[in-house]
């Protein structure tokens, strides 16, 4: 007898607890992404609010990220999460960007919606609702540094801006991708030094350097943690290690400290949102990546 929907196959694997057919799969691309906790955020969320959705890892090659938004759609995957390279690639690939992804040429939030995949940018209120959360530190009227141009400093910028900061510095190697970055702050968005960041109120580390340290110690710190002090917080988008060697100096000089991974739980949230139209249970997902962190 032919082998049917309802026919076990003698000695095949089951499914794991909680998956089945129809369970809806949104994931996260990069390269390197098993290092990612997006997952663990995700499925957090979705056991939370009860519903049969599951996120995995797909690991990226730089260049293929288009490729893989087209293979993503011929599966049925419902959304994904974009991290580094693939963010600028990706807000080309997509069908639609928001207006705020339009401005950044970088998206972090794909949802399929109609059959076309929309592309959007969590990162920047992601930022601003950690920061509210962890100290209640708000944006407007305050000066802020961000060291990089890339796809998320350039969403930090634009959000501090969007929320009333009085001037954001921006500081990158490339002149030319510095003054892009500080114009998405608007008429408040400069180019700057890493000295500037002695009057800011807060500083924001949007490069890789903390990884490993990359960048060889001081000599290469996004700024001189000569230049940090009390009153300001300063800011470190690498979420591991949780407390890099530049936050441990800066906190040394006696500023307040923070990683990434406020800003990766609270845009995590936004996803989860514009994933499944339902509120995320932030707490939770906090929870579930406490350990991770002491910051």
């Amino acid at each position: 007898m032919a082998e049917d929907a309802t026919t076990p196959i003698s000695g095949a694997p089951s499914l794991p607890a909680g998956l089945s057919a129809a369970t809806q799969v949104v994931g996260i691309i990069g390269h390197p992404v098993a290092h990612s906790l997006s997952p663990l955020l995700h499925n957090t969320a979705f056991a939370h609010l009860g519903i049969d959705w599951v996120s995995v890892g797909f690991p990226v090659m730089p260049g293929r990220a288009t490729a893989a938004l087209d293979g993503a759609g011929e599966l049925g995957i419902r959304g994904l999460s974009v991290t580094m390279p693939h963010k600028e690639e990706i807000a080309r690939a997509v069908s639609f960007r928001s207006e705020l992804a339009e401005r950044l040429g970088a998206v972090n939030c794909v949802t399929i919606r109609d059959g076309s995949w929309h592309g959007d940018s969590t990162d920047g209120d992601g930022l601003l609702s950690a920061l509210a959360r962890a100290g209640g530190f708000v944006a407007a009227g305050r000066r802020c540094l961000v060291v990089g141009a890339g796809g998320a400093a350039r969403a930090v910028v634009a959000a501090l801006g969007d929320a009333g900061a009085s001037e954001v510095v921006v500081v990158n190697r490339t002149p030319e991708r510095a003054a892009a970055a500080a114009a998405l702050a608007g008429p408040v968005g400069r180019v700057g030094a890493a000295t500037d960041a002695r009057g800011c109120d807060l500083v924001v580390n949007a490069t890789p350097v903390g990884m490993n340290d990359v960048g060889g110690g001081p000599a290469g710190w996004p700024v001189d943690p000569e230049f940090l002090g009390a009153s300001q917080v300063v800011v470190d988008l690498v979420y591991h290690p949780p407390l890099t060697p530049w936050l441990e100096a800066a906190a040394a000089q006696g500023a307040t400290v923070m990683n990434g991974l406020g800003m990766l739980v609270h845009q995590a949230a936004m996803l989860i949102e514009r994933w499944t139209g339902l509120e995320a249970p932030v707490d939770a997902m906090w929870a579930a990546v406490a350990g991770s962190s002491e910051l």
